[in-house]
């Protein structure tokens, strides 16, 4: 097993408050990893440490084989880093915004780099048009060619499809799994659950820290958590009072139901026992998925932030 990624103890701090903290990372060569939590949790930031564009406060490791802390500028020109949003001139073309940055990274043979780079991502017929009139879907192609241009090894890629449209998103990840068979590294936050589910591994933190690791199998698995479907009219009402019952980890809606996620079962029933008795719901036993597993973990994440600053 090769290691793209291998850094522990990984911390940054502002204004005396953690962003990170006490993180490790092992990224095996040629696997996408999805990087989950909620905003602020500090997956931006691990993000410009790993690709040398922060300096972290404590920790140690490699990335593609360089050392973290004293090789970061080789590190910069190894790695692709796609950032929230768009980055690029809007008043330059598409052709001429990779040129400036095949300039940036001095790459040989300028022009057939950006013509063979068009060519991968489907951007020739496009190439003279004005970064600022495409679409999000087309932007993020842009971004994504930008990143290749100089054949990076590890592929940063930080809530690349927010906003974007499903066929976008879908287009999108077809390619991040082709790279991916090229031998290609990628370690991609997102916030959507159909995306985390084509990864081929997880990894979940809030407030710094790293709550669950590994495949969708596992984290599902791993939570064991009971899960009931609650569908009804006036569903909204019902949130807050489950909430509030004992042994409720989790209400979250899910189209026309609830979802109510705890991890004893038999705690959970006894507390959905008058609900089961009104005529005007219907509830029934139902499997967790990986969304129940991340807003549980949000919740509990949140509970803790909360009783650590009480």
């Amino acid at each position: 097993m090769t290691l793209a990624v291998d850094v522990t103890g990984l911390s940054k701090r502002y204004g005396g408050r953690a962003v990170v903290d006490n993180l490790s990372i092992q990224l095996e060569t040629g696997r996408i990893c999805g990087f989950l939590g909620p905003n602020g949790s500090g997956k931006t930031t691990t993000l410009r440490m790993l690709c040398g564009l922060l300096t972290p406060d404590s920790g140690a490791g490699t990335c593609l084989g360089l050392d973290l802390i004293t090789q970061a500028a080789q590190i910069k020109r190894q790695v692709g880093y796609m950032t929230q949003r768009f980055g690029l001139y809007e008043d330059l073309t598409i052709r001429e915004n990779l040129d400036f940055v095949a300039r940036l990274f001095e790459l040989p043979q300028r022009k057939r780099a950006v013509d063979l780079t068009l060519e991968r991502l489907e951007l020739t017929a496009r190439q003279h048009q004005l970064a600022g009139a495409l679409s999000g879907g087309w932007k993020q192609r842009l971004a994504l060619a930008a990143c290749l241009l100089h054949e990076p090894r590890l592929l940063l890629l930080d809530e690349p499809t927010a906003g974007v449209d499903p066929k976008a998103r879908r287009d999108f990840w077809d390619e991040i799994h082709r790279l991916a068979a090229q031998g290609i590294t990628v370690l991609v936050s997102t916030h959507y659950m159909d995306e985390a589910a084509r990864c081929h591994e997880l990894m979940y933190i809030a407030n710094g820290q790293v709550l669950t690791r590994g495949s969708q199998a596992d984290i599902i698995e791993r939570a064991a958590l009971v899960v009931w479907s609650i569908a009804g009219a006036d569903l909204d009402a019902l949130v807050a009072p489950i909430k509030a019952l004992p042994g409720v980890l989790s209400v979250s809606a899910f189209g026309n139901t609830l979802h109510v996620a705890g991890e004893d079962q038999a705690l959970l029933q006894a507390s959905l026992a008058p609900y089961q008795a009104r005529p005007d719901l219907q509830l029934s036993s139902a499997p967790a998925d990986l969304e129940d597993v991340f807003i549980s973990l949000m919740d509990k994440a949140k509970d803790a932030y909360q009783g650590a600053t009480a």
